[in-house]
């Protein structure tokens, strides 16, 4: 099926390239019919003297998730629709004479295609048609703060200091995190991304006191920096900051609620005020989360990629003898949501800004050419639902069936017997039944890697590599103390892929079968954490969850064990692959002199380069 397609690839990159709609079209933003109706809230919203509206860990996920199968229709509403959705919240606000805030944890890049497709020379999320200010400034945010996300490359965080931030009025907070850039007499200085922190009035006259932390991140880029939490609440400016007292202390981070830093801020607040409130807003880690730290506080995390919108009110009162009364609530990102929660249907819920933005996000879809068709997927393939290895696992489709294809165009030792080996982490995202685009590709496989092999390895050393990746077997287990540590070195670079799937696994164990089994909930977010009640907006039934490893191979070439083959794997690997090579056998000593380019191709070209030429 792949032989010979040398000149449909180049046809293919060309029109990815350049942008030609006659490639292959699919009109953007036309959400498929979900399988089963969307289930409604289970019951109105607890409003508080002080309401706030919470995003967190977008990712660019503006156009809202558009495949039938669930739990996507769940989060099926795009940025327009939450812009109405605001304001009408905002009027209901008034109407009860109390205040609304809205406010964004962080990670507003990489993503999707309308984060990750720019055009060639772009900036990610800030070109022509700058995403931040076109479309998240519309919307009324009273606070934001920074990401990681934001922090991995300099361009971005100098998009962010001087086109970003200034919009904001002083609103998007860094506290921890600095970007050096020259002064006026051309000397470098580190000054915030954004600002340190922000006093201002809500519209009912409440006196706030906000800050926008990160976790201790150490994977930004250079000429930024960024301070451990522990420092940060010993500096001069945040002591000056906590010392007069507002109605509400604000801490609105990209940083987890729970197993992190958000004690060091609060206990440095709960120091000079023990009972004023406190409302922390976490992010970073992709999950539902709340915690009360003392009585007086609630923290609450809202998911990722416009799954769910967080909700918190709190009753204040003129003296805090008494616990605060806090309220949260999760909610599905979606027009019976919506709409629901504010009291309008159909063309009564659409305002004028709200579809607006919708218009505008589909005109960069189609400007980033998002819509090119590579072909229509048979099948879900699933990052974790499915068990790996099967037929609807997406780490099977693209190490044993996508790469092997895809590598095979015109490669002139695509005849030779080869075994592929991949880290499963290069994959971000499901793919679903149904058309599969270029937004898909950018959603499911971002990672620009370099496929590389070592020719003439004789089978039977290959075969082992990827247990010794593994670690499987005693002899390659590592202490206790030496995993935890890797897992907060990784934890500080950004990698929150472990936390996110235990929540997933821990939320299929509790009651995955049992309530999967009743049939009448939908498949969604079942969140447990330390709050009163119930956080979820919508009963759902969990995902079921299996693992993967952290590294997967395609199938072995039948052949004799010792005959050579070309060991292909991502360039990442590369280093650690060829001491695992030494180890495993004394024929010869492998150095990365015996590396090689294996094709042009990188990894995150498989899955389009794959469906043009299977799914069609």
């Amino acid at each position: 099926m792949f032989r010979n397609r040398a000149p449909l690839l180049s046809f293919l990159l060309l029109c990815i390239s350049s942008g030609v709609h006659a490639c292959g079209d699919h009109e953007h933003g036309k959400r498929a019919l979900p399988s089963s109706p969307l289930t409604s809230p289970s019951r109105p919203l607890e409003w508080g003297d002080i309401n706030i509206l919470h995003t967190t860990d977008t990712h660019g996920w503006l156009l809202g998730h558009q495949k039938a199968s669930f739990p996507e229709p769940n989060y099926s509403g795009d940025f327009g629709d939450f812009s109405s959705f605001v304001s009408h919240m905002k009027t209901i606000a008034l109407e009860k004479d109390v205040d609304l805030l809205l406010v964004d944890s962080g990670d507003i890049h990489d993503g999707t295609g309308l984060t990750d497709g720019h055009p060639p020379g772009g900036i990610n999320a800030h070109d022509a048609s700058s995403l931040s200010t076109k479309f998240l400034m519309q919307l009324p945010y009273d606070v934001m703060a920074i990401g990681n996300h934001e922090l991995y490359t300099y361009a971005n965080t100098l998009d962010m200091h001087t086109n970003f931030a200034p919009q904001l009025k002083g609103r998007y907070l860094s506290s921890n995190a600095n970007i050096t850039v020259p002064d006026k007499h051309g000397k470098p200085i580190s000054v915030p991304v954004g600002e340190r922190f922000a006093k201002f009035r809500t519209r009912k006259g409440r006196r706030i006191t906000a800050f926008g932390v990160l976790f201790d991140f150490t994977g930004n880029d250079k000429n930024t920096t960024t301070q451990r939490v522990s420092d940060m609440v010993k500096e001069k400016w945040f002591r000056y900051a906590i010392m007069e007292e507002p109605d509400v202390f604000l801490l609105v981070g990209h940083m987890p609620v729970s197993e992190d830093n958000w004690p060091l801020v609060v206990d440095a607040i709960r120091a000079v005020h023990p009972t004023t409130p406190i409302m922390t807003f976490g992010g970073h880690s992709h999950i539902r989360d709340c915690i009360q730290y003392d009585g007086h506080s609630m923290g609450i995390q809202s998911g990722r990629y416009m799954e769910t919108i967080g909700w918190m009110s709190a009753k204040l009162s003129i003296k805090q003898e008494k616990n605060t009364t806090f309220s949260r609530r999760y909610l599905d990102p979606n027009r019976v949501t919506y709409e629901y929660h504010a009291g309008r249907s159909g063309a009564k819920f659409d305002t004028y800004m709200g579809k607006k933005i919708t218009r505008g996000l589909k005109a960069l879809a189609q400007r980033f050419n998002l819509d090119f068709l590579f072909g229509t997927t048979p099948r879900d393939y699933t990052l974790s639902q499915a068990p790996y290895p099967s037929e609807n696992s997406l780490h099977s489709l693209y190490i044993e069936e996508a790469t092997p294809g895809a590598l095979s165009i015109n490669n002139t030792r695509a005849d030779i017997p080869r075994l592929l080996i991949s880290n499963s982490g290069l994959l971000r995202f499901d793919v679903y039944s149904g058309p599969f685009t270029k937004n898909d590709q950018l959603s499911a496989s971002p990672f620009a890697d370099r496929w590389l092999y070592i020719p003439n390895v004789k089978l039977s050393v290959a075969n082992q590599v990827l247990n010794s990746l593994n670690q499987v077997g005693e002899e390659h287990r590592r202490s206790l103390e030496e995993e935890e540590e890797r897992a907060k070195e990784l934890y500080a670079k950004g990698e929150i892929d472990a936390k996110f799937k235990s929540w997933l696994e821990e939320m299929d164990k509790r009651n995955g079968p049992e309530r999967r089994a009743a049939g009448n909930l939908t498949l969604g977010y079942v969140t447990e954490d330390s709050c009163p009640g119930t956080g979820d907006d919508t009963l759902h039934a969990p995902l079921p969850y299996h693992r993967v490893p952290d590294f997967i191979q395609s199938r072995a070439p039948d052949i004799s064990p010792d005959s050579p083959i070309d060991l292909i794997f991502v360039d990442f690997i590369e280093k650690q692959l060829v001491g695992i090579l030494n180890r495993l056998q004394t024929d010869r000593a492998y150095a990365s002199s015996d590396v090689q380019e294996y094709s042009k191709i990188l990894t995150n070209e498989v899955l389009g380069v794959y469906a043009q030429g299977a799914w069609n």
